[in-house]
């Protein structure tokens, strides 16, 4: 009786526990879908009155320092912030927000008088079609990362592809910031593999298409240490010493529900010993997943190679109720119609994918010298 009531009270504790949760879920919601309306509603009206010209060049910073004296303590309000506001009703008006009409503003008790109704526009020629889905996610996400969001992308699906990997992994701004700076959209589901060939469960399959990208930025590599050497395996060991002082970093970028297992991590089997570089474990596929690192292009070799560890993870170390390990091999340049064709021949779960490091950025940038000079000569045009 006693361990039923104990039992009883921890379930009651739960329930509620449970209840206020989501109650102040959706209580943030509404108070963040507010706050989407009036700032929506302010870039309106700054908009309407600031693009044609009716006010002087510095209006927003007069009406931001007006509004600090009138209201002291307001935070949000700087000129900086109230032209972020014009440019989100700039970017979405012409997509899913209509304004409030006067009628239905009048008869809105407690509603900010330049408030308007997020809601979906029935589409023309002009728009797209914006599902009641898309709109519950949009108005669910703070107002700094739709501006994050904004100012790294011009296209509307990929707007909303952030959108809904923000909504359904709950990332903080640093996180947004660095999805948006490996661009993600653009490398989702690209990646060379036989997933679907290679494993029975096609939803395990497909989620792991969706998972892996076919290129990866470690920005945080130290590239000085890789530049001066001659020995393929010494870079790669230098490759992976670096992920290991930043496997936080590399999981980030990796995706959600990734855990270090180990690098260099000993496999035995026969008396052979093998030691795949680095293991991790990803609760989502219930798999072990090897990474393997190369610091050349990518060579036939690598898949028999990355084949014979995942054969032996899944004989010895693999637990009954896990799916099959999972290989990826991360190298410097990879053609991806070859490893494709070469792939499907393996039993295996692979995929093989390209990585970059901030000295591969710097190449492509344009040098010092160059950068001066461009801006020598269009000085030179402009007189």
């Amino acid at each position: 009786m006693e361990n039923n009531a104990i039992i009883s009270i921890s379930q009651a504790v739960e329930n509620i526990k449970t209840a206020i949760l989501k109650s102040q879920y959706r209580a943030s919601k509404q108070v963040n879908a507010e706050q989407l309306s009036l700032y929506y509603g302010i870039g309106k009206y700054i908009s309407e009155n600031s693009r044609e010209g009716f006010w002087g060049t510095s209006a927003i910073e007069q009406i931001s320092e007006k509004l600090q004296k009138e209201l002291p303590g307001l935070r949000g309000f700087s000129a900086t912030s109230i032209k972020k506001m014009r440019q989100f009703y700039e970017q979405w008006k012409q997509l899913l927000i209509r304004p409030l009409s006067a009628v239905e503003n009048a008869n809105s008790e407690n509603r900010s008088p330049m408030a308007v109704e997020i809601s979906l526009l029935t589409p023309n020629k002009q728009s797209q079609a914006v599902s009641l889905t898309q709109l519950n996610e949009f108005l669910s996400i703070g107002f700094t990362h739709h501006i994050e969001i904004l100012n790294k992308t011009s296209d509307f699906d990929e707007r909303f592809f952030y959108i809904h990997q923000t909504y359904i992994n709950q990332w903080n701004k640093d996180k947004l910031r660095d999805v948006l700076k490996s661009d993600l959209y653009h490398h989702q589901s690209l990646m060379p593999n036989n997933f679907i060939h290679a494993m029975s469960d096609k939803k395990t399959a497909i989620r792991a298409i969706e998972m892996f990208k076919d290129e990866y930025l470690l920005d945080y590599i130290n590239v000085e240490q890789l530049g001066e050497r001659d020995v393929a395996d010494i870079d790669e060991r230098i490759v992976e010493k670096s992920i290991i002082q930043n496997v936080k970093n590399f999981i980030m970028t990796f995706g959600n529900d990734f855990t270090f297992v180990g690098n260099q991590y000993h496999l035995e089997k026969f008396g052979h010993d093998l030691y795949p570089d680095l293991l991790f474990y990803n609760r989502e596929l219930a798999a072990l997943v090897v990474v393997e690192l190369k610091k050349g292009d990518f060579k036939p070799a690598y898949l028999g190679q990355l084949s014979a560890y995942l054969r032996v993870l899944d004989a010895e170390i693999k637990k009954p109720f896990e799916n099959p390990s999972i290989g990826i091999i991360l190298c410097k340049n990879a053609d991806k119609s070859f490893v494709e064709f070469l792939i499907q021949g393996y039993q295996n779960p692979m995929g093989v994918a390209t990585y970059k490091t901030q000295e591969d950025i710097r190449r492509v940038l344009p040098s010092e010298e160059d950068l001066l000079k461009l801006l020598q000569d269009n000085d030179a045009n402009a007189n």
